[in-house]
């Protein structure tokens, strides 16, 4: 018996809507399929496009930051050595605007500027010079050198630059700018283990007896002084809300170092949100990486890193416990007192191979013009492969992490060298110099 049943009007009117938007469905499915190919089959995962949404969140955490109050310690007065006619002039120099305008007047809108601190190798830094102008990408960027005092023929060398923007800034207060009164060496300073007392001297000794020698000490000023002036003190990175690469004169910088980095800031916060940094090469400055197919997240580096103005305040905070740890050497006071004191592990991300590489024989603290001054001629022999001269990070990689590591690490006690309450009274006024509206002069 043949059926009586006959489809109502508003059943033929859903079954011709459910016609209509079949095809648009089948479209959608099969354009997401392919997407997904695509992505799985591609050096660059979906995380490289969503990074640009992730990036703008992390640079909206920033800029709360950029202008935010910096919790000072009101019963500290910091006071400045008097200014010599070199300093003043090296002050001025400062507020130059940046060279190379002409050549490059615009930055890319998603520049990494980059910092180049450097002290008086100038062997070293015609390399570190070169290595930079063969780098990928150069051009969209700001380079700021920073100078440890004033030597003439590393000015000369940094003038030749003609590859990107480039700014000069000079440590005014540098212990090298002062021949007869402190930071350098006063008359009646103590000298190595004098008894202050028995010989009437002025100064006081680190852990290990020994008193403060301007030439040591002038690595830790230096570094932590370009740091507050690099981050809170200059008019180009003012309204820098990005990460900021800092470099030095004996690091060889590889050809896709500008290209990884901004890769390797891109994915932190999807790979490793926990991160504070991301690095050019391994904390173990002689290790050329593990060449696998994985990103590595471990401690930070003095070869090549990076962090942005958030990490910065958190640093910031932390001055006290870093200019009076009795130890001169900026780096081994950030692994052995600052990182640790954040109350986790202080990760940096890195790719499995190094895009830039130490390669100094010679430490800042040997010196140029001592009896036992370490000689180097700055020939170096640096491989560079095909690989090298391209970005070879992958964004679906996954994270390795490396927790246990060697080297200075919480509960070191430091080398010395920095005992000196002077000194450290000096890097106490630093941190506060863009933040006050009156210092004293000594």
């Amino acid at each position: 018996m043949a059926s009586s049943y006959k489809p109502s009007s508003r059943s033929r009117l859903k079954d011709a809507g459910f016609r209509r938007v079949l095809p648009l469905t089948l479209l959608v499915l099969l354009l997401v399929l392919f997407l997904i190919f695509l992505f799985s089959n591609s050096k660059i995962s979906p995380y490289y496009y969503a990074s640009a949404e992730l990036r703008q969140q992390e640079e909206r955490t920033s800029s709360l930051q950029v202008h935010g109050r910096v919790k000072l310690d009101l019963n500290f007065k910091p006071k400045f050595p008097k200014k010599t006619d070199l300093s003043i002039s090296l002050e001025q120099r400062n507020n130059l605007p940046p060279r190379n305008l002409d050549l490059f007047p615009n930055l890319a809108s998603d520049h990494i500027k980059i910092v180049l601190y450097v002290h008086n190798r100038p062997q070293y830094l015609q390399i570190a010079v070169q290595s930079l102008s063969k780098v990928k990408g150069i051009g969209e960027t700001l380079l700021i050198v920073s100078h440890d005092g004033y030597f003439a023929e590393m000015d000369k060398i940094v003038q030749t630059i003609r590859f990107c923007q480039v700014k000069q800034i000079f440590a005014p207060y540098s212990p090298h700018l002062y021949s007869n009164s402190f930071p350098g060496v006063s008359p009646d300073d103590c000298h190595d283990k004098d008894n202050a007392q028995k010989k009437k001297c002025r100064g006081n000794p680190d852990q290990y007896g020994n008193h403060r020698s301007p030439r040591i000490v002038s690595l830790k000023h230096h570094w932590w002084w370009m740091m507050n002036t690099v981050w809170d003190g200059l008019s180009e990175t003012d309204k820098h809300i990005g990460h900021i690469l800092f470099i030095e004169e004996d690091h060889f910088i590889f050809p896709n170092a500008y290209r990884n980095i901004q890769l390797l800031t891109q994915l932190k916060p999807l790979k490793c949100p926990h991160c504070y940094a991301a690095n050019l090469a391994p904390s173990d400055v002689s290790a050329k990486g593990e060449g696998w197919a994985s990103l590595i997240a471990e401690k930070i580096g003095n070869v090549g890193y990076t962090f942005n103005r958030t990490v910065w305040r958190r640093i910031h905070a932390k001055a006290k416990q870093f200019c009076t740890f009795d130890e001169y050497n900026w780096d081994i006071t950030m692994w052995a007192t600052v990182y640790p004191s954040f109350g986790s592990h202080v990760f940096s991300l890195r790719g499995p191979r190094r895009s830039a590489a130490h390669f100094g024989k010679c430490g800042l603290h040997q010196g140029n013009n001592q009896k036992s001054a370490c000689v180097d001629n700055g020939q170096v022999n640096m491989e560079i492969e095909e690989i090298d001269k391209i970005p070879n990070i992958q964004s679906n990689w996954p994270v390795h992490e490396v927790k246990k590591t060697g080297g200075y690490q919480a509960g070191f006690k430091g080398w010395g060298g920095w005992g000196d309450e002077r000194d450290h009274e000096l890097c106490l006024s630093f941190a506060y110099m863009y933040h006050i509206n009156e210092a004293s002069a000594d």
